[in-house]
C-alpha cells in the first residue's frame, strides 16, 4: 500500500508539473518564415496562430488582411478539431482504467 501511495504522489508531482509547463508555454511565442521572407507566421507555445503576414506582392494589397485572416481562422480550426480527436482517442485508451478521478492524460 505504501509503494502506491508513492506512485499517486509521483504523479500528481508530474501533473502539477507538466501544468506549469503548459502555463509557461502559453508565454512563448515563435515566429516562422518561407518563400524568402514573403510569408511569416507567428505561433504560441501551445501551437495556436497568432499572427500571418503575406508579402503583399502575393496577393492583391487590397485584400491581404482579408486573407491573413482567414488563414489564422482555418489554422485554429483545425487545430480545435484535431485537440478534439486527441481527447476522444485518449478517453477511448483509458476506458476501464481504474484511474483517479481529477488525474488528466496524457501528462
Amino acid at each position: 500500500m505504501k509503494d502506491l501511495l508513492g506512485l499517486m504522489g509521483k504523479a500528481k508531482e508530474m501533473q502539477a508539473k507538466f501544468q506549469a509547463m503548459q502555463e509557461e508555454l502559453t508565454q512563448v511565442e515563435a515566429s516562422g518564415q518561407s518563400g524568402g521572407g514573403l510569408v511569416t507566421v507567428t505561433l504560441t507555445g501551445k501551437g495556436e496562430m497568432k499572427s500571418v503576414s503575406i508579402d503583399p506582392s502575393l496577393v492583391k494589397p487590397d485584400e491581404a488582411e482579408i486573407l491573413e485572416d482567414l488563414i489564422v481562422a482555418a489554422h485554429n480550426d483545425a487545430k480545435a478539431k484535431v485537440e478534439a480527436i486527441m481527447q476522444e482517442k485518449t478517453r477511448e485508451l483509458t476506458a476501464g482504467l481504474p484511474i483517479p478521478p481529477g488525474m488528466k492524460l496524457p501528462f
